[in-house]
């Protein structure tokens, strides 16, 4: 028997480049699709979940529930920023909105035109940066410092003596700060029995950018002391030995074994305070607002709360909230994004 040209010794012919290119790519496709179909195989049934699960569900339903009423339903109130509401025009506030107006972008405009909404924007904006240099770190350095401590009875007592003003409410703080710090306060008082004179703190509107950091740091940094102190109990003891064993002291230790064991819980709470920017307060700032004035406390919290139920411009109001929210959506986004840059997973995976 004569071959043919191109033909293999058995007499069957060689497949051509178009038959392996189409071959290779089925046999990928199928690989592909594998894990898929055996997932799908050993999914359980969505009936068998629910009633598997029932008891859980029903622990959160509650939950549930609140959420869409307290946080979901109030978003479609939102649409008043482009009316002109008014919660008087029907016999209640709801059925109002559908007697209103429309106004289209008005109120976004009237709100860029307003030099009060950019002297508060402006506050909120220094203030944020300023808690951020300032107020950040000093959790991270206050949990490092406990978690140095060796005896644990010292270190529970100092834990619970900083996380204490977590549980103040924002009157008792600054009360407590009026204490201090105020004109009749125990520093003025003590500087006037040694004959000086004139100090009070609670009043100066030129700092009193710090003061509110002063008193969120003291209030609040016992929270994130217990947040980076759960982060460093996860870290293996191995590696503090074998770091010690390589010849590395305690500030080389911190920095190459404790610091990497941080960043992840760092980055996610550093991408929520970003995104919490533009809320920088409002029971705080709403408390020494007379005694400082409007052009040094004046916040976009205080802003919306002066404008919508002080003056009863609800739809002014809730342009500018809109706004705000929007902007701290993209923040969210953008430092999550920029987490990711970084090699850490930030608030939400890729």
């Amino acid at each position: 028997m004569s071959l043919t040209a191109g033909s293999r010794p058995d007499g069957t012919r060689p497949p051509t480049v178009v038959e392996e290119t189409t071959a290779a790519v089925a046999t990928a496709v199928a690989k592909e699709r594998a894990p898929r179909r055996a997932a799908r195989a050993g999914r359980v049934p969505f009936r068998v979940r629910l009633r598997r699960d029932r008891a859980l569900i029903l622990m959160t339903l509650p939950v549930i529930v609140l959420l869409l009423l307290f946080n979901y339903v109030p978003l479609l109130g939102n649409v008043v920023a482009f009316q002109d509401y008014d919660p008087y025009i029907s016999s209640n506030g709801v059925t109002a909105i559908f007697h209103s107006p429309w106004v289209g972008v008005e109120q976004f405009s009237r709100m860029l035109d307003d030099p009060l909404f950019w002297s508060a924007a402006k506050n909120t904006i220094v203030l944020f940066v300023l808690q951020l240099v300032l107020f950040f770190p000093i959790p991270i350095a206050l949990a490092l410092l406990i978690n140095s401590v060796v005896r644990p009875r010292v270190r529970a007592v100092a834990q619970a003596i900083m996380y204490l003003p977590h549980f103040f409410s924002w009157v008792l703080v600054v009360t407590v700060f009026q204490q201090v710090f105020g004109g009749a306060g125990i520093i003025a008082q003590t500087l006037e029995n040694h004959g000086w004179s004139g100090f009070d703190l609670m009043t100066n509107a030129s700092l009193f950018k710090y003061l509110v950091t002063a008193q969120a740091v003291w209030k609040d940094a016992g929270w994130g002391i217990i947040v980076f102190l759960a982060a460093l109990a996860a870290v293996s003891t191995d590696l503090y030995e074998a770091a010690a064993m390589d010849g590395a002291g305690r500030w080389r230790r911190m920095w190459h074994v404790t610091l990497p064991a941080l960043r992840p819980v760092i980055a996610l709470l550093l991408v929520l305070r970003v995104g919490d920017a533009l809320s920088v307060g409002f029971e705080q700032f709403l408390l020494q607002r007379d005694a400082v004035g409007a052009g040094a406390s004046e916040v976009l919290d205080t802003y919306v709360w002066n404008m919508g139920i002080q003056n009863g411009d609800f739809s002014y109001a809730a342009a500018v909230g809109l706004v705000k929210g929007a902007i701290g959506v993209c923040l969210v986004l953008g430092a999550n994004k920029f987490a990711h840059l970084l090699g850490e997973q930030g608030v939400y995976q890729k």
